[in-house]
């Protein structure tokens, strides 16, 4: 909404970014998943993310809990859906790379719930 002559300022997305309790660990799941480098690193934050383009950032969080999903216990604070050109392919290199398939798969013929090293769920589905 504008408000009188003035113009609103330029806002853009930039990143999204995890607590995770590793951020080494997440940024080269995710790294090597997606073919994104790093573009900033310290001991408690990582960035992903290529010049011009969105970036993906992991943080350390000291008391950070997983994600129970399923269960609600712990519920899941976001997630990410990857599109993927084949389904099997996609999860079996996702799952080389470390991620874990839980047994509740919600629609398995459309797309797949896998978990990332923190634990945060994220789903692949094939691109139409």
């Amino acid at each position: 909404m504008s408000t009188g002559n003035t113009s609103a300022p330029a806002i853009r997305y930039a990143a999204v970014t995890f607590d995770c309790p590793d951020p080494a660990e997440m940024a080269r799941f995710y790294g090597e998943a997606l073919g994104l480098p790093v573009a900033y690193s310290s001991d408690d934050f990582i960035l992903l993310g290529k010049e011009g383009s969105a970036g993906l950032g992991f943080n350390r969080l000291a008391d950070y809990r997983r994600p129970t999903w399923p269960d609600p216990s712990q519920e899941k604070q976001a997630h990410i859906e990857l599109g993927v050109d084949d389904l099997e392919s996609a999860r079996a290199h996702l799952l080389a790379l470390g991620a874990v398939e839980p047994p509740t798969q919600p629609q398995p013929d459309r797309w797949r719930v896998l978990l990332d090293p923190a634990g945060h769920p994220f789903c692949i589905t094939t691109l139409v």
